[in-house]
């Protein structure tokens, strides 16, 4: 299956939370869009592998995707190695995305950069024809993505561009929602997390309207790049 962008996470619920809107957007003008997480989120305080599983599905049934899995890499011992880049490569390979966004260079959870630095690797791997790859015992050809873009999350980063998502945030916040175990619930008896008050569901409505307000928009989502982005004109830019 081609698709037209291919989004990582480094645990379930993190595209959600950083780029929810951006998917939703994409899937609404008729992109093809999947979601690979690339560990089930094992060592989270609350929940557990199996809940989170159910909550990503039922998450991705709101976003609208058409494929999502999970590499099942160990939750915070995962590396960026010649193992993990080769199933990474691998993946890419099997999708052949136009686009991939993926981690934060830098922020709170260590896993997020270590994914961020992963997949651009394992992108670059996937277009060199000596890298040989398999799926399902077929060998694939080389893939060379057109963008890698990293999406932002607990730690404020300058974006290089900013996605208007107003008529999505809705929507965005039910996807996040999905994740039962891990936000905001009067009802849980779970130990109490960093992202677990009601103050962080308000706190994700505040950054998407900072970056919202940069470009007369209610809501938006940032993104940082690995090269210049380029425009056709400058009646490109909003």
């Amino acid at each position: 299956m081609k698709l037209d962008i291919l989004v990582f996470g480094a645990h379930p619920d993190d595209a959600e939370l950083s780029c929810g809107g951006t998917i939703l957007k994409h899937v609404s003008l008729g992109k093809k869009v999947g979601l690979i997480d690339l560990t089930a989120g094992e060592l989270g305080t609350r929940g557990d592998a199996e809940t989170r599983s159910k909550e990503a599905a039922d998450a991705a049934k709101i976003l609208g995707v058409v494929t999502r899995e999970n590499l099942l890499f160990a939750d915070g011992f995962f590396q960026n190695d010649k193992e993990h880049q080769w199933k990474v490569a691998a993946s890419i390979r099997k999708y052949k995305p136009e686009i991939i966004l993926c981690n934060a260079v830098t922020d709170r959870h260590p896993d997020h950069p270590k994914a961020a630095k992963l997949v651009s690797d394992a992108a670059f791997l996937a277009g060199l024809l000596k890298v040989e790859t398999t799926d399902v015992g077929n060998k694939q050809e080389p893939w060379k993505t057109k963008a890698v873009y990293h999406y932002i999350q607990d730690r404020y980063i300058k974006p290089d561009f900013v996605i208007d998502i107003t008529e999505f945030m809705e929507k965005k916040m039910e996807a996040i929602k999905a994740y039962r175990s891990q936000f905001y619930n009067p009802d849980s008896s779970e130990p109490e997390t960093a992202i677990s008050s009601k103050d962080f569901l308000e706190f994700l409505h505040a950054r998407s309207r900072e970056f919202g307000r940069q470009v007369h928009a209610t809501y938006a989502e940032g993104f940082t790049t690995e090269r210049y982005p380029g425009v056709h004109s400058l009646f490109n830019l909003v």
